[in-house]
């Protein structure tokens, strides 16, 4: 099959890497993709939003499967568009990635559905977490201790337009659970735990996400499949109630408190960096899973994953992530690849033939171990021979694991 990956960061890279080692895959084409996907897809220069764009691009190349990274354009309609014009698509319609695209709207689904979550709260009361009810990047979710610190925080969330969403604050270790899902079905896929603070220690701002690890140590597969029928399958049980099925990657992020698991949120689509480090770990190809889940039918369909650990680290430009710098020179990305690593390019461009930084995180470095410990060893082996001057990145992934409160 032809398929075309939707985006133009490290999970798209991630994404584009795994098909075009599939069997099963012809051609795999990237829109708008990156100088790294370029080494595993054709890009074409489409925007991810350009749904006319995308459609005639499928028609033009014969695509049998489109798979769409980020999720702003899933919330605003791309994957309607393309399966009104004939194409397979792995992703979710706009009213069922309202999941998403809207705080309020997964409250009240998860209400219905029974799934245990974190209860809200009227109004700035610290301690609480404060959310901007729409789309923001990752970074519209603050973690508050103080009442000051949640009135500052319910400001900054109105800013990003939109209602603001306030809640019980949780205290516990988070876990990212994915599932593909063909609107009724919904099959697991490696767990992860991410880095969602800019400094080490979780201080600092929240990210798109520093970094992240999979498997997560203390949480068996078993475990992962019991959250998915407990959490995701009532889900899309209402979601499909509702006349909205949900076809594609549902991800909820948890939090695992002493009275059980709580969804802090839903995402729509494949986690960044998480996709980094659990794609690496899938055993066998994905575009028939991925294939079957847009046809609607995943009956009989499993996801094995390696014994492997993978640790995934983000390297992100200064500034980041109020003010990025771009236009850095990025250097040494052969030598980290011949230490091991997977290097997934999530924010760079060619210009003038050099690769420099273009966005807040510039590369998501893997490395594959025997364990988590031998997994970071190598990715930040790997990472410490990549150069960008002035760039961060955290330095405690999968240290222990990465305990988050929020």
């Amino acid at each position: 099959m032809n398929v075309l990956v939707v985006g133009s960061g490290g999970r798209e890279h991630a994404l584009a890497w795994k098909l075009a080692g599939d069997p099963s895959v012809g051609e795999v084409h990237a829109a708008p993709g990156n100088p790294g996907i370029a080494h595993a897809a054709t890009c074409h220069p489409v925007r991810a939003d350009d749904a006319e764009g995308l459609l005639s691009l499928c028609l033009a190349r014969r695509i049998d499967l489109v798979v769409v990274g980020p999720e702003a354009p899933l919330v605003t309609g791309i994957a309607d568009v393309l399966r009104h014009g004939g194409i397979a698509v792995f992703g979710p319609g706009a009213d069922a990635a309202r999941i998403e695209g809207s705080k309020a709207f997964a409250k009240d689904v998860m209400r219905a559905a029974g799934v245990p979550t974190a209860a809200p709260l009227e109004g700035p009361h610290g301690p609480c977490v404060v959310k901007a009810d729409g789309l923001a990047a990752g970074k519209g979710v603050f973690v508050c201790s103080t009442q000051r610190e949640a009135e500052e925080a319910w400001s900054r969330a109105a800013a990003f337009g939109g209602e603001v969403v306030c809640e019980e604050l949780l205290e516990g270790d988070e876990l990212s659970v994915f599932a593909l899902c063909d609107g009724v079905r919904a099959v697991p896929l490696p767990a992860a735990r991410d880095a969602k603070r800019l400094l080490d220690g979780d201080e600092g701002p929240n990210t798109g996400g520093m970094g992240a690890f999979s498997p997560v140590p203390g949480v068996t597969e078993d475990e992962v499949a019991e959250l998915v029928e407990r959490i995701h399958v009532p889900v899309l049980a209402e979601l499909a109630a509702r006349g909205t099925p949900f076809v594609g990657l549902l991800y909820a992020g948890l939090m695992l408190t002493p009275d059980g698991p709580r969804v802090l949120e839903f995402n729509c689509r494949f986690g960044d960096p998480e996709t980094q480090a659990i794609v690496p770990r899938i055993a066998g190809g994905l575009a028939e899973p991925l294939a079957r889940a847009a046809a609607g039918d995943l009956s009989g369909i499993e996801v094995d994953a390696s014994d492997e650990a993978a640790v995934t680290i983000v390297l992100a430009a200064p500034g980041y992530p109020d003010a990025p710098e771009t236009g850095g020179a990025v250097e040494g990305l052969d030598e980290a690849e011949a230490a091991g690593a997977l290097v997934f390019h999530a924010g760079t461009a060619l210009r003038d033939g050099r690769l420099v930084g273009a966005g807040g995180r510039v590369l998501a470095v893997t490395a594959l171990g025997d364990d988590p410990a031998d997994a970071r060893g190598r990715a930040y082996a790997a990472l410490e021979r990549i150069r960008l001057p002035g760039a961060h990145y955290r330095r405690d992934i999968a240290a222990g694991g990465v305990r988050v409160a929020g």
